[in-house]
Formats: C-alpha cells, structure tokens, sequence
C-alpha cells in the first residue's frame, strides 16, 4: 500500500463568495466547509500525512478555534501564498519522506466519497498522476470578449477536474520546480510531459463557490456513499510512533 500525502488548499480569497468571512469557515451540517473537506482522509490507513494549506490572515483564528480538532486528526498547518500554485509549493516543501504519493484537495469540497478517494490513489499509484474528473452533460461554447459565440466544443472529450488530483512525489516536486502558474495541478504536470489519468468522479463532489452551493452541498452530504468499517483506525499512530 503506497503511503499519501494529503495536502487540502484552503488559502484562496474566495471574491467569487464575498463576505467578510472566509468561505472555508462555512458551515455544512454543524462543521466547517474545511474539516469535512478533511475528514476522509483523516480516517485512511494509507494517508501519512495532512497538510492543511490556509491564508496567513486565518492561521491564528483557525489554531484558536480548532486546534484540538486538527491535532486529533494529525493535521500541520502550512501558510499559502499569494496564488494557488504558491500555496501548494508551500505545502510540498513540508511533504514528509515517507510519502509515496501527493493528493491536492481543495478545503471547499466537503463532499467525498472514500470509494472516489480509492479509486484515484489506485490510479495513481498504477499511472503516477490521475484526477478525479466528470464527463460534461451540457453543450458548451467558447466566446469572444464581446459575447459572440466562436464555436461550439466536443462534448465527449470535455472533463470538468476535480479534486483530489494525486501524483507520484517526485513528478509533483519537478512539476512545481519552476515558477509556471496553474489553475490545478494536472495543468502542471502534463507541462512535463506526463500523462494524466482520468478516474470518473461523481456531480456530487462539488466545490464550494457560491452561498447557494452551500444548501446544495448540505443537501448532498448525506447520499455519499458510506466508508466500510475497516477504514476507521486513525492512520497516524504509525507514522507519529
């Protein structure tokens, strides 16, 4: 069983959500968007590490206000930078040897599946990259600035990413070596050349965007698929020894 570094991206600004108050510390069901983006990972035999990446200006208020629930789960707090791919570079520089693996969650997807967590870690393990993705039901159309429609694109061959996106470590680590930026980290790694994996993910691992995704991700949570009672050993004792 390979050993995965989980490191959960949660340092992004969120102007999309608005509010004075980071969309991370939404609450779904009583908890934070970002402990149930936490979770699943925190109950898995195979996960070595967590890494939690947030802003600057929310590290104090999170090791106030949560602590205790971070350090039951194991959880290392990392300080993001000014873009995504800063603050996953961040997180890399504290991914520990033992890690085979790297999984890049975001912090504001709170609905996952440990089945979809099996499938990609499986894949990756096998490919050395691989996202969980979803085929794309609607037609879609690139435009210009002006709003006029310039073509129409192939349904079948268009996957919206999702989270976790896992890779082998020493792919992830030359992938992040420069100083490109990107939107997901599948972007960076096929810039190596490395091919990615897709593994089906499922419409209900949804991101957190809006107000109106959090009733939509309330509504979700309790459909997800149950994890088999096997997983429920805390997968640090052997790592922390």
């Amino acid at each position: 069983m390979p050993k995965v570094s989980v490191i959960v991206v949660g340092a992004g600004a969120g102007r999309r959500f608005g509010g004075t108050e980071s969309k991370i510390f939404q609450r779904i069901g009583g908890a934070p968007v970002f402990l149930r983006a936490l979770e699943p990972f925190a109950s898995r035999q195979d996960v070595c590490q967590i890494l939690l990446v947030i802003s600057a200006a929310d590290i104090e208020r999170v090791k106030e206000r949560f602590g205790a629930n971070l350090g039951f789960m194991g959880v290392v707090l990392v300080e993001g930078g000014a873009t995504r791919t800063a603050s996953v570079r961040n997180a890399l520089a504290h991914v520990i040897p033992q890690a085979d693996l790297v999984a890049v969650h975001d912090a504001v997807r709170p609905c996952l599946a440990q089945e979809w967590i099996d499938a990609v870690f499986a894949q990756a393990d096998k490919t050395g990259a691989a996202l969980l993705a979803y085929p794309v039901h609607g037609t879609l159309k690139t435009a210009t600035p002006e709003g006029l429609v310039e073509r129409t694109l192939p349904r079948a061959t268009v996957w919206e990413a999702q989270t976790p996106q896992v890779f082998r470590k020493d792919l992830l680590l030359r992938a992040y070596a420069g100083n490109t930026e990107a939107t997901d980290d599948a972007a960076l790694v096929e810039a190596v050349g490395h091919p990615v994996s897709i593994v089906i993910g499922d419409p209900r691992n949804i991101k957190i965007t809006t107000p109106r995704d959090l009733a939509v991700a309330a509504a979700v949570i309790g459909t997800l698929p149950k994890p088999k009672p096997s997983r429920l050993t805390h997968p640090f004792d052997e790592a922390q020894g």
